[in-house]
Order: C-alpha cells, then sequence, then structure tokens
C-alpha cells in the first residue's frame, strides 16, 4: 500500500462525519482499507478514500443504502468509472478527475490532522 490516511484525515478531506466513517469501516469491507486486529488503527488508502467518498455520494444523492453504495462504489472503481446495470441504466464518472480531487483535498487534511495518539493516557 503506498500512501495510507487516518480515518481522521480521511473524514476531514471528505467533509463527513469521523463516526460515520468508523461505523462504516467496522461493519462493512471496504477495498483500500487495512484492518489488522482491535487495538491498532486503520489505514486507508488513496483506493479506499475513492471508495468511501464514491459510497457517501451515492448514498446523499441517490438515497441507497450503505451495503449497495458500498458495492457500486466498488464496481464503478473497478470498471473505470463505467458501470450499466441489466435493464441499461449507465454511469459513468470521471475517475481520474475524482482521484485528483480527492488527492488535493487529502493533502491539505493531511496538514491540519493530528496524529492519533494510541495507548493508555498518562497519569492513569
Amino acid at each position: 500500500m503506498a500512501r495510507a490516511y487516518t480515518v481522521g484525515t480521511v473524514a476531514l478531506a471528505l467533509s463527513i462525519p469521523k463516526k460515520w466513517v468508523d461505523n462504516v469501516l467496522s461493519h462493512y469491507a471496504v477495498g483500500g482499507v487495512v484492518q489488522r486486529r482491535q487495538g491498532v488503527s486503520r489505514k486507508v488508502s488513496l483506493d479506499g478514500v475513492v471508495n468511501l467518498a464514491l459510497a457517501a455520494n451515492l448514498i446523499q444523492d441517490l438515497k441507497i443504502p450503505t451495503p449497495n453504495a458500498l458495492r457500486l462504489a466498488a464496481m464503478l472503481t473497478a470498471a473505470g468509472g463505467h458501470h450499466r446495470t441489466k435493464a441499461g441504466i449507465g454511469i459513468r464518472l470521471d475517475l481520474p478527475r475524482l482521484r485528483a480531487a480527492l488527492e488535493a483535498r487529502l493533502a491539505d487534511a493531511v496538514e491540519i490532522t493530528p496524529i492519533p495518539k494510541r495507548g493508555r493516557p498518562q497519569g492513569s
């Protein structure tokens, strides 16, 4: 995995609540997200950020359930931003443009998001 981002950085870059990102990653497998074990913070690659961004937009714009949005986001990213349903409904997005915009937003978010501290607070 090239560059990996924290949940807080991803949430800030996508302008969505950290709690939503954390809940989605806790309940669903998302491509581009490394989850090892409890106590180890999740790492989200650019592909994972793209999947989460697409899913969040599909949920917001089309009002589809989270599992369906995540599946469709994964299909769109795997197919280069194009998907056609069995009924002939087509979805097309400019995936390179989306990735570039997300990279810019992530670069800004990295600069202002604190690195989360792990372990027990001092003095406990």
